[in-house]
């Protein structure tokens, strides 16, 4: 905010001009890049400034698609943010794309062979994210990168959930597009990423003006840019162990609710997956009226992404996983940051074995 707060008032200027204001602006935002690029190891040049990763996303999927104007077959999974999901199915009624969604196994992950024997001729990108934001489970991106590579199919992955929390090497990876989202590792919401490995083959879907070196029109949000280059120096200077020690915490919070609650499961594999985020089934309790009850007891959790969390639908994570529409209704998801504590994670294990107490 602090850096932020000059740019929201005496700094008026628009990057695009040359005068000194412009000037000072541009710059601004150009430092704003190179940090971000050297947290996810990318070079600046590779990196075009967002609204989010929503837009992300989808311009990355819609590059392909106009690069390849003969490959008419998308590949991603059943277990996607919805900003691909969603925009698959608008692609598949809309422009008469055929979209293959690859399922997973009851631990939330992909098989390579599906993978492998899915890609055709004409499938013009895969989009597989980084870690799944409803479990956080981790999916090998390097490997499902070198496949890609071999059957030459543009790769795109959904890092959102990765980035800032496990590391993220851009150009060591193998990864054609990457987005990320800025409100996950410290910047505001509203703010967000596309990385790409070949600028010069890009193709934006906002065209404009020449801002962001021709790669997406408008005026750039200079404010919420220099607040995601600070957040991408914070995180990047932050120490290695800091994550590790907030995984720990949940290891010993999540023992403590299957001890605790009768037959309490993790949703998903615990051995590849983020330090700060779990998805618990607790069966007999109805996800929905236990987040109303934790919310106000003043704990803040989710039944599935925050971006579908109005409709009244169970995780389609959850139940790709288990074919369980009970499993995905009966299941919450808790993350939690690098400042919670144990006597908060010890209140949500009382306040939920409060409610199972009552209602199972």
């Amino acid at each position: 905010m602090e850096a932020m707060i000059p740019w929201l008032s005496s700094q008026w200027g628009n990057p695009s001009s040359i005068h000194a204001p412009g000037r000072a602006a541009l710059r601004a935002v150009e430092a704003a890049r190179m940090k971000v690029a050297a947290f996810i190891g990318a070079s600046s040049e590779q990196v075009v400034f967002t609204s989010g990763a929503t837009e992300a996303n989808n311009a990355a999927i819609h590059s392909a698609l106009l690069q390849n104007p003969d490959k008419r077959h998308v590949v991603t999974s059943m277990v996607e943010h919805s900003s691909v999901l969603a925009y698959c199915d608008y692609l598949q009624e809309h422009w008469g794309v055929e979209v293959t969604k690859l399922p997973v196994d009851s631990e939330g992950n992909l098989s390579v062979d599906d993978l492998r024997a899915t890609i055709r001729q004409d499938t013009a990108i895969v989009s597989l994210m980084w870690a799944n934001n409803e479990t956080g489970v981790i999916w090998p991106v390097s490997q499902l990168a070198e496949i890609c590579a071999e059957k030459g199919v543009i790769f795109h992955s959904d890092a959102v959930q990765a980035v800032g929390k496990v590391t993220v090497d851009f150009n060591a990876c193998g990864v054609s597009f990457l987005s990320l989202s800025g409100h996950k590792f410290g910047a505001p919401k509203g703010i967000g990423a596309l990385v790409m490995a070949d600028p010069n083959s890009y193709l934006p879907s906002i065209v404009g003006g020449k801002q962001e070196h021709g790669h997406r029109g408008g005026t750039e949000n200079v404010p919420h840019i220099v607040a995601i280059g600070i957040a991408a120096e914070t995180a990047y200077k932050r120490e290695q162990t800091a994550w590790s020690k907030v995984a720990q915490l949940l290891d010993i919070f999540e023992q403590t609710v299957i001890d605790g609650i009768v037959g309490a499961e993790i949703n998903g594999s615990r051995r590849q997956r983020l330090p700060n985020t779990t998805n618990i089934y607790l069966p007999g309790l109805d996800s929905d009226a236990l987040v109303t009850f934790l919310d106000q007891n003043s704990i803040c959790v989710s039944s599935g992404s925050a971006c579908l969390e109005s409709a009244i639908t169970p995780s389609h994570v959850i139940l790709a996983m288990s074919n369980s529409h009970v499993r995905a209704s009966e299941s919450i998801r808790i993350s939690v940051g690098l400042n919670t504590n144990a006597e908060e994670l010890l209140r949500l294990t009382e306040t939920i074995a409060n409610f199972s107490a009552v209602n199972a």
